[in-house]
């Protein structure tokens, strides 16, 4: 769906690169969980994470605040980038903030209740698939110079991206 206009190498290029974030983010949280206890997706994680090595040794801290606003304010809100970026951007941050309240909500009401058990896993193996398969598909989809549409966070979008 370009209705918004042609899109150029360059804006595939950028457009997809915005997806490291979440894969970021799901490896650093769901991927150290599910390497520690042994997940029959260890070796999956671990293919994934291994190119990912060297930014995630940066991306810690506070810098992926400082990317999100970076983004948000320099790329989502700037109405002189292509609709095709500013929209994948932004559908990358909302992966990032979906994995983000599942992170807190784990950490501060799940945790606690049912530890490590068979339910941990099966909810991390979960959102860990879910997570690579949205990634996957955006990329794939951006790459080829359509807007992934993935229900209701492509709604969201939509709406922030005008």
């Amino acid at each position: 769906m370009t209705w918004r206009g042609s899109t150029t190498v360059s804006d595939r290029i950028f457009a997809s690169l915005v997806y490291l974030l979440p894969l970021l983010d799901v490896v650093g949280f769901v991927g150290r969980i599910l390497v520690v206890t042994d997940s029959f997706l260890s070796p999956l994680v671990n293919l994934v994470a291994t190119p990912l090595v060297p930014l995630l040794s940066i991306y810690t801290g506070f810098i992926p605040l400082i990317v999100f606003f970076a983004l948000f304010l320099l790329v989502v809100r700037n109405e002189n980038i292509a609709h095709f970026i500013r929209f994948n951007t932004m559908q990358a941050i909302l992966f990032g903030i979906v994995l983000s309240l599942v992170s807190i909500i784990w950490q501060y009401a799940l945790a606690p209740v049912f530890g490590m058990g068979l339910l941990t896993q099966t909810l991390f193996n979960a959102v860990f698939l879910g997570t690579i398969a949205a990634v996957g598909y955006s990329i794939v989809q951006t790459a080829l110079g359509r807007y992934a549409e993935i229900p209701t966070i492509s709604d969201a979008v939509y709406m922030q991206v005008r």
